[in-house]
């Protein structure tokens, strides 16, 4: 190799020496090849021989285009967080919290719910079940966005989803003010006030306040602006938090903040939709709507996930085309300018009736989603075991920092390309709402460094390749290569999966 030259390696029956690419030789050939009788092959031998060389050599086959070497951005992942709450008043257990430490994600999303009782008797606040819930999201290590939604029955004594106004407002300011003093100033906990959750749907969003009209929500918005400010006056509020991002009343209400110039950090909203591409429309929405204001609201989807069900079983929580999902809507959302996304949500959990039955008209809808038809989204099961949407987190938190540039034709496979000083990771999320044909995927790089590399391959399938006690993805593939700086290698894809493919500097 010192001398500039191109070294040929000869290779079995001299045929590369001639120019020629070997084939595969069956065992008859090779022995006619040696001069040797070849055995007898019977029917069913020669068919499984013939099946198994052919099996992947007859998939679809689609290229994928990695320029190592140009570097399109940042790598954003950790504006893609997780949400969880609003069932129950438990703690998140050690497993979980655990587990979304790994994570080191910087903001989770949680629901500050009556079922917390914070407020039980006039002038009275009882701290005993929201203290440990808000320090178990604490112990993630992330900074919490909240969701106010709280209703004390001193304030609401009628239980009555379309009665928002408290009987004395200024004592549900203290209220208010009290909550935000407590997480955001003695314990520094919330960061982001949401001012209330799908109100516009009430009860059937989770929420004990059905608050339906612009003029209604701008007065609900202000009351909670006003106390939070006045005892956390940097803090960042915003909303509306809707079901249905197009209500006929948000882009008013949204508009009504711009020309009065009312507090708005952010704009929220929900989806729960099987096509990631909705999510990204709905997203670049929102982004034309807050390119109307002067200083520009953040854009935060504070829940998504795909959509309901009609059926729930428990072998689905584990099906990869979740996992599929959640990737490509990542890249979606990230493609469409979203700021932040929460992931609904962490744990999966039981809703106790008792807690909601004091201020729900009809606590049964909560019982229907969370223990009858159970929507199974959680990264963690009701008993604390891993699902495979987990692992998506872990593979981007993995990545690296800069995107490079990257292509792909085939309409099915949403590609990323991440670099840092040490390695190049390529994500490939093979998901469609229709269904599409196992891939293999030949990955062309170019720009690499002339080195040893080794190279792993993880895939998130229905083999559930991980250790469920370290929360650890398994690779399904490792080797060493030896790289020029054009360099191409295939993976298998199937419809349904998430698959990435680490090259990284051997020393």
């Amino acid at each position: 190799m010192q001398s500039g030259k191109r070294v040929t390696r000869r290779t079995i029956l001299g045929s590369a020496a001639a120019g020629v690419v070997p084939a595969l030789i069956s065992p008859a050939g090779l022995a006619a090849a040696s001069g040797q009788s070849s055995p007898p092959v019977s029917p069913s031998t020669a068919f499984a021989e013939h099946s198994m060389q052919s099996r992947y050599n007859t998939l679809t086959k689609t290229e994928v285009a990695i320029d190592a070497g140009e570097i399109v951005g940042p790598f954003e992942w950790q504006r893609h967080c997780l949400s969880h709450g609003g069932i129950n008043s438990k703690p998140l257990p050690e497993r979980v919290v655990e587990g979304a430490r790994r994570l080191q994600l910087p903001l989770l999303r949680t629901f500050m719910q009556e079922y917390l009782n914070i407020y039980p008797a006039q002038g009275r606040f009882d701290w005993s079940k929201a203290d440990p819930y808000m320090r178990s999201l604490q112990a993630t290590g992330a900074k919490v966005v909240a969701a106010l939604t709280i209703k004390p029955t001193p304030l609401f004594p009628r239980i009555d989803q379309k009665i928002w106004q408290p009987t004395d407002r200024s004592e549900w300011q203290k209220v208010i003010a009290a909550v935000a003093k407590r997480y955001s100033v003695d314990q520094p906990i919330v960061t982001y006030w949401e001012i209330g959750n799908e109100t516009d749907i009430g009860e059937n969003g989770g929420s004990p306040m059905l608050v339906n009209s612009v003029d209604d929500y701008y007065s609900y918005y202000q009351t909670h602006v006003e106390a939070i400010r006045s005892v956390f006056p940097r803090a960042k509020i915003g909303g509306p938090a809707m079901a249905n991002p197009f209500a006929p009343w948000v882009d008013p209400f949204l508009e009504k903040c711009r020309t009065t110039g009312t507090q708005l950090d952010f704009i929220s909203w929900h989806v729960y939709n099987d096509k990631p591409s909705r999510h990204g429309e709905i997203g670049r929405h929102f982004g034309r709507l807050a390119d109307r204001f002067s200083q520009r609201p953040e854009l935060f989807v504070t829940e998504w996930n795909k959509g309901f069900d009609p059926v729930s079983v428990e072998e689905m929580a584990f099906e990869p085309h979740r996992a599929a999902h959640t990737a490509a809507t990542i890249l979606e959302m990230a493609d469409a300018g979203v700021g932040r996304s929460f992931y609904y949500h962490v744990w999966d959990q039981t809703n106790y009736s008792f807690e909601f039955e004091r201020f729900f008209a009809d606590p049964v809808i909560m019982t229907k989603h969370w223990n009858e038809v159970p929507h199974r989204f959680g990264l963690f099961g009701v008993n604390e075991e891993v699902r495979p949407q987990y692992f998506v987190y872990q593979m981007l938190g993995r990545m690296g920092r800069d995107t490079v540039l990257s292509s792909c034709q085939h309409p099915g496979l949403r590609v990323r390309a991440v670099r840092d000083d040490k390695k190049v990771s390529v994500l490939l999320v093979h998901y469609h709402t229709e269904a599409t044909a196992d891939l293999v995927v030949q990955l062309n790089f170019s720009h690499l460094t002339h080195s040893r590399k080794q190279l792993k391959t993880y895939r998130i399938d229905n083999q559930r390749r991980w250790v469920g006690e370290t929360l650890e993805l398994l690779p399904l593939e490792t080797r060493e290569v030896d790289t020029y700086p054009k360099f191409s290698c295939q993976v298998y894809s199937p419809q349904g999966t998430v698959t990435m493919v680490v090259l990284e500097e051997l020393v």
